[in-house]
């Protein structure tokens, strides 16, 4: 009888496994771009150009070749999604070689590796691969252009590598693993450094790989040591290799006296030298563990050289040029990440520097200076003040580990410790008043009379008089323990292994975002009644339920890895809590995050998942005792496959399958296609930017239309692109010259008031230009910045030219206004805002400007909210008067020119929304809002203008395109059920307000079956629902449907009598 190959059947299953993964990625894969960085990740990678910091080179450089075998523009984004299908089945590849070897390693320890015992290992393997691929954070992450599947990729490859490293370790030139390892930690840096948390598991291998005997001593010194590789090859090596560069070129040019990037070229060739002369001698001396060191920093450093991609392009000028890292400085400000600002991590200020102000004695620190080539001298010269640049917080409000940091989110903060505790002033203690305020206050709140939001704005009114404690050690701990272990690390696990109760974000109620199993009675204990779930609840694709089984697997496997064999279970727990704990402390995440991060967690996910091949093999083992192995483990791996590949499979399918969806891209267009030629469209945040950059810079759909980030206008290198030409769009009219806005120079304009005198916007703006010493103050830490005398301002306007140009339709042109008053908001103005205004007053309606409506804050439109028209998803700037406080709702801004609405609309490609095949994710969803808003307004305006025929189609369009049941947010079709009524399809809006009524009565029912103290803290979302059903009526009955209204009222009024203890009116 032939021994059993195993050798053969581990490839033969590992390949099997890829395919799988590569199949059911390919099957689901979205066919363009998807929401958030998707849009910008493919555009930079197509076309190598440079995105967000700190980048993403070598996934780019990837991504472009993956982008050749696009046919056509509009298969791009589907080619570059690819490059994630195959990085994730790669990931599954080698996730089943790395198991397969950690459990055959284990099992040669206590038992053969008989043919039973192989066909154990291979099956568990499989078990634990799949579970993996159908996992719900790496399926996510597969089937989009996003760098999360190809960092899984480095870590899985990583590990394999390490533990083939060990196998070799002490064999002849055994140490070549370490070299590829080295060149593959280096690459890894041009796709994202959470690969980088693998190295302290690789750094364990080797520990117990050479010391046999571990005592306390060098088991702590083994953990010190990992730790200080991996921060020194993140925190060290390559920024002061960057910094080296940098400061020798400064050096080189502004001392020597040589020409630009001489600096550049002596450091890379004192670079070769070092390194040829260091291997030469360690190599003739025979050194060598120096040479190995000195060729593994050779190696990370050749991996790495893949970021000369920035550098190279950026001087290229590319479209996308996020933060211009064009020089060794600047790709080292890139690297770091300093336009996010300071997340601190072991000591600094806490979210109650916001009450405490400056720090009494040392107010200010300096920053670091920040060079640029003068062309003219030949020289680096310093363009920002760093002199005491910085605001230093109070010194009494910092604190080690400081968990509670962000002052955002202060309220947040306290919701989850407890509000800080405060006194009054010694200094003002005998005011009366002062303390009367105080006494009330406290009295209120503790009498429930005032919630956290009240309890922070009381403090932020009166801190000048009080002294706030900072959150203790204990609270910072404690909110690390709930939220930033528990909530944003222990739920997203348990989601991926146990089950999820929908795809809505959480927000830390029962309601939506918990992890749950099905199993009635334990979710019960957690989340309330599972009793009468609204279909809505029932429904989502999002809720995903493997009775805990592949968790349960898993936990079972870390417990036999951990009594079987301590010194390999603790390498995997240490790339376990690496990428899982240890990158939560790093993040220190804020309550609440703009999404769900699980994303960023599939490395510890991938851990978890190896542990439930163990568990696979716990049970085989278990049961080989009372069955005949042969037939044991077949039926061990058959069962484990039903209760934890294929049952999340079958439950992940319809929430992660995004073929067919063309939502985003539908968006984008939308918001392009509502612009007129020419156009200048500012945009806000990351999704009505980055699918937008797409639609222009890979399928060159409206390329005239210059987008402007808001944002990103803060920054002087973005602000230099705006004043170029791209594409079709010329560049933009921004008088202000590079020197005036270079680094920190009009990052703010303080208001100084001189005089009530409107000036003249150009004036304003000449004003602040001056380099004349009279329109400049000082402030106490000694800059000085630029001020303006007046807030309020004037803007001409030329009724010939708005005409000629056809700004507005002709019959708008005898409501032209002859000029626009706006009055600037708050304290300072800041650059980005003024560089909007410079635009405007240079452009004289030359070229229509628009608003994404992305926010409702007055800056956002340059307090010209008066002065809007509101064309498909944007808002046009007019020179027409439609007062806010005049419309029926402060969101209802700006006029509609009814009939070049409804053209636009009507042309709109919606990407398939329609469809109950595809999967409708929360963005899509969550857009339904402007589109239905929009519409709405159309509606009605196209209703009062009698045009009853165009208001039906846009209700039908609105309908269709967006379905009920699929989209949700209902409160935003009520208006149609009305149009409806108005044009007299009394039936048809019947049929809609049922619809609507069912939703509401499903949430009361459910509301019903809870606990009257489970009731108490769904207050706001009980009575939502009651008034929301009353809208209903009201609906109803304004329109003159009075047997409806009957026939429904007594129904109403039975459900709000259900919770009469809240006391809404009856009908």
């Amino acid at each position: 009888m032939t021994a059993f190959n195993f050798k053969k059947w581990n490839t033969i299953m590992g390949w099997l496994a890829f395919a799988i993964a590569l199949v059911t990625y390919s099957l689901t894969v979205e066919p363009t771009l998807s929401f958030w960085d998707c849009g910008e990740y493919i555009s930079t990678a197509a076309k190598l150009e440079v995105g967000h910091p700190p980048g993403a080179p070598l996934f780019q450089m990837i991504g472009a070749f993956f982008a050749m075998f696009a046919l056509n523009d509009s298969q791009v984004a589907l080619m570059v999604n690819m490059m994630s299908v195959f990085s994730s089945a790669f990931t599954i590849l080698f996730m089943f070689w790395s198991t397969s070897m950690l459990l055959k390693k284990l099992i040669l320890q206590f038992s053969d590796a008989d043919k039973d015992n192989s066909i154990a290992i291979l099956g568990s393997s499989f078990v634990a691969s799949l579970a993996y691929t159908f996992s719900d954070s790496f399926w996510y992450n597969a089937v989009e252009a996003e760098v999360y599947a190809m960092a899984s990729l480095f870590i899985a490859v990583l590990f394999w590598l390490g533990l083939r490293w060990e196998q070799d370790m002490d064999q002849p030139k055994g140490n070549r693993w370490l070299l590829i390892i080295s060149l593959v930690i280096g690459l890894s840096f041009g796709v994202h450094f959470m690969a980088l948390l693998t190295i302290p598991s690789i750094g364990f291998l080797y520990y117990f790989k050479h010391y046999k005997t571990i005592t306390i001593k060098n088991f702590i010194v083994a953990n010190i040591v990992v730790v200080s590789v991996l921060l020194f090859i993140f925190k060290l090596l390559l920024p002061l290799t960057m910094g080296f560069f940098g400061q020798s070129e400064v050096f080189m040019v502004n001392t020597v006296g040589l020409p630009f990037n001489s600096g550049t070229i002596f450091v890379t060739v004192l670079l070769i030298a070092f390194f040829y002369y260091g291997l030469r001698y360690t190599r003739n001396n025979g050194k060598i563990q120096l040479n190995t060191l000195l060729l593994s920093v050779l190696f990370i450093l050749i991996g790495f050289s893949t970021w000369m991609m920035l550098p190279i392009r950026a001087n290229a000028n590319v479209v996308i040029n996020e933060n211009k890292p064009s020089d060794a400085r600047e790709v080292l400000a890139y690297y770091n990440r300093e336009q996010y600002g300071v997340n601190p991590l072991f000591y600094g200020p806490q979210y109650t520097d916001t009450y405490a102000g400056l720090d009494a004695e040392v107010p200010y620190l300096d920053k670091a200076p920040d060079y640029e080539r003068d062309y003219k001298s030949g020289k680096y010269v310093i363009v920002n003040n760093y002199k005491n640049a910085v605001q230093n917080s109070d010194d009494n409000q910092k604190a080690f580990l400081p968990r509670m940091w962000s002052p955002d989110h202060a309220a947040n903060y306290m919701t989850f410790t407890k509000p800080v505790t405060f006194r009054i002033n010694p200094e003002y203690a005998h005011e009366k008043e002062l303390v009367q305020i105080v006494n009330e206050f406290k009295n209120a709140y503790n009498q429930d009379q005032i919630d956290v939001d009240g309890y922070n704005k009381f403090l932020k009114t009166y801190s000048e008089y009080l002294i706030i404690d900072k959150p203790s050690l204990g609270d910072n701990l404690s909110f690390m323990v709930e939220y930033q272990f528990g909530y944003m690390y222990m739920r997203y696990l348990l989601w991926n292994f146990a089950g999820r109760q929908s795809d809505n974000q959480g927000k830390y109620d029962n309601l939506d975002g918990n992890w749950m199993t099905g199993i009635k009675i334990f979710d019960e204990s957690r989340l309330g009644s599972q009793d009468n779930l609204p279909s809505d609840v029932l429904n989502n694709k999002g809720r995903n339920l493997y009775f805990a089984i592949p968790f349960l697997l898993g936990l079972l496997g870390l417990i036999y890895h951990a009594n079987k064999d301590l010194k390999s279970f603790y390498v995997l727990l240490t790339l376990f809590l690496f990428t899982g704990i240890a990158l939560k402390i790093y993040l220190n995440e804020r309550p609440f995050e703009p999404r769900e991060r699980d994303y960023a967690l599939v490395g510890s996910f991938y851990v978890f998942a190896i542990w439930i091949g163990f568990g696979v093999y716990a049970l085989y083992e278990t049961l080989k005792n009372w069955l005949n192995p042969k037939i044991a483990g077949p039926i061990v791996v058959a069962l484990s496959m039903l209760v934890a590949p294929v049952l999340m499979a079958s439950e992940n399918w319809n929430d992660h399958d995004r073929s067919g969806k063309y939502t985003a891209l539908a968006m984008a267009k939308s918001y392009l296609s509502s612009c007129e030629p020419n156009a200048i469209l500012f945009t806000i945040g990351d999704n009505d930017t980055f699918p937008l950059w797409y639609a222009q810079e890979i399928e060159n759909f409206r390329t005239d239309v210059r987008i402007v980030n808001t944002s990103l206008f803060m920054t002087d290198w973005y602000i230099d692109q705006m004043k170029a030409k791209a594409y079709e769009s010329e560049p933009l009219p921004i008088s202000f010259s590079h020197h005036q806005y270079v680094g920190d120079k009009l990052d703010y304009t303080i208001h100084k008031p001189l005089t009530e005198e409107r000036w003249d916007l150009k004036a304003f703006i000449k004003f602040i230009a001056d380099d004349d010493p009279r329109t400049v103050i000082s402030l106490d830490n000694g800059q000085k910045i630029h001020f303006y005398p007046t807030n309020k301002l004037r803007i001409p306007v030329n009724k010939e030219v708005v005409m000629a140009n056809k700004v507005v339709s002709p019959q708008y042109n005898d409501s032209i206004v002859p000029y626009i008053d706006l009055d600037i908001k708050g304290q300072a103005l800041y650059k980005n805002r003024l560089m909007m205004l410079d635009i405007i007053a240079n452009n004289e309606w030359k070229r229509p400007i628009y608003f994404t409506g992305g926010s409702f804050g007055d800056d956002d439109y340059l307090w010209m909210k008066d002065y809007l028209q509101l064309d498909g998803m944007v808002y046009k700037l007019v020179p027409v008067k439609n007062a806010v406080a005049d419309a029926p709702s402060p969101l209802d801004m700006g006029q509609i020119d009814s009939d070049k609405m409804f053209n636009l609309v009507m042309k709109w490609d919606w990407g398939n929304s329609e469809s109950t095949k595809i999967y409708h994710d929360p963005e899509t969803r969550k857009n339904s809002i402007t589109y239905r808003t929009n519409l709405a307004r159309l509606m009605e305006q196209l209703i009062n203008e009698g045009k009853k025929e165009k208001a039906k189609k846009i209700i039908d369009l609105a309908m269709e395109k967006m379905p009920l049941e699929q989209f949700g947010y209902y409160t935003m079709i009520e208006p149609f059920a009305a149009g409806y009524y108005e044009l007299g399809e009394k039936e048809k809006a019947r049929k809609i307000i049922t619809q609507l009524i069912g939703k509401y009565q499903e949430n009361l029912n459910y509301y019903n079956t809870l606990k009257a103290n489970e009731q108490n803290s769904m207050y706001v979302e009980i009575v939502t629902d009651i008034e929301r059903y009353r809208d209903l009526l009201s609906i109803m009955n304004e329109r003159g449907d009075k047997a409806f209204y009957e026939s429904n009222k007594s129904t109403f009024n039975t459900y709000n009598k259900m919770f009469a203890r809240f006391k809404r009116d009856v009908e």
